[in-house]
């Protein structure tokens, strides 16, 4: 493959060799950067960049040792053009030989045909990187990198943080960016909440149970099925070892009642997207709920979570500012 400058390139590696301590990362001690310092530069995952070398022969020119991957600025610039073409819509086997075959530059637009059915740039003005790379990964379906990405966010920043930061923003940007398409790109949204969903149901917990955590009961009201943020809260709940359960979207109002009365919750936390699904009829049934022995019978505290309460919040209900306010609400309740 013709060697491709790419200005960009070189400052990335240049800002990423003052990351490491200031050490160029192109000296003759090293040759080029790693396959993760890449990753984190582009924002995709680093066994995507192992495949597309395994795959398709886009990969280093050189390798240390004979074995381990060292890209240099050309080698970037070819990992850009096939980010670009891949986010353009086409197969990664087909961007590849456009990319060997020098038929792309830095500095070329992305070509017609499929381009035309594939959203552009997400609306995400200063997100961190790995936001910025998981709504890059969503655009192309890029599931490995996605997973990867996620867990790395995870890993790094711990919830509720990757939550904040990472997975909400790249949330908001793909329904902000699908409300002036329509329906059109709506698998972009599936993929990247299905992703969100399963990285969030495998957080565990840290240590042992807090003694004495009172349960947190976590439900959409009914007519309601946006759950990812219900889902991110029992998360980071189970991860500090807070009991809790979550009941998902549009739980009828029989069955929540009846959760209510069996489990004996500390707090009943009550998800609402939109106006139109906010009931305060259904938090004043739920806080009139009762439980125990007479003379020590209990009833819950409400929360109100979403933005469905915006403005309207119930008598007698908390409605915590964010996520990491509900939890410290919540660890709070169950420790009275």
């Amino acid at each position: 493959m013709e060697p491709v400058i790419d200005p960009v390139a070189d400052s990335a590696m240049a800002r990423e060799g003052h990351r490491t301590g200031g050490r160029h990362p192109r000296t003759a001690a090293d040759g080029g950067l790693t396959t993760g310092a890449v990753a984190r530069l582009l924002g995709v995952a680093p066994t995507t960049l192992r495949s597309w070398d395994r795959r398709y022969g886009i990969g280093p020119a050189a390798r240390e040792d004979g074995r381990h991957r060292r890209w240099t600025g050309a080698d970037i610039a070819a990992l850009r053009n096939m980010c670009r073409l891949t986010s353009a819509g086409l197969p990664p086997a087909e961007a590849a030989r456009a990319v060997l075959a020098g038929a792309f530059r830095a500095t070329a637009a992305p070509p017609c045909g499929p381009a035309s059915r594939v959203p552009g740039a997400l609306p995400l003005g200063s997100a961190r990187r790995e936001c910025r790379g998981l709504a890059r990964a969503a655009l192309r379906l890029d599931a490995p990198a996605m997973e990867e990405l996620l867990t790395e966010a995870l890993d790094r920043y711990g919830l509720p943080a990757a939550w904040d930061e990472v997975m909400a923003p790249a949330l908001h940007a793909v329904g902000r960016k699908w409300e002036t398409e329509g329906e059109r790109y709506i698998e972009v949204e599936h993929l990247l909440s299905w992703h969100i969903t399963g990285a969030l149901r495998g957080v565990r917990a840290v240590g042992s149970p807090v003694p004495g955590a009172g349960l947190s009961l976590l439900a959409c009201v009914p007519g309601e099925n946006h759950t990812l943020a219900l889902e991110a809260l029992a998360a980071t709940l189970t991860r500090h070892g807070l009991p809790v359960r979550m009941f998902g979207a549009a739980l009828p109002v029989e069955a929540l009642e009846q959760a209510v009365r069996r489990t004996g919750p500390d707090a009943v936390v009550l998800w609402a997207q939109s106006h139109d699904t906010a009931s305060r009829a259904l938090t004043a049934r739920v806080q009139a709920i009762e439980w125990g022995v007479r003379g020590a019978r209990r009833r819950p505290v409400v929360f109100t979570a979403g933005p469905g309460w915006a403005g309207r919040q119930p008598p007698g209900t908390r409605h915590p500012s964010g996520l990491a306010d509900a939890v410290d609400a919540l660890a709070t309740l169950g420790a009275r």
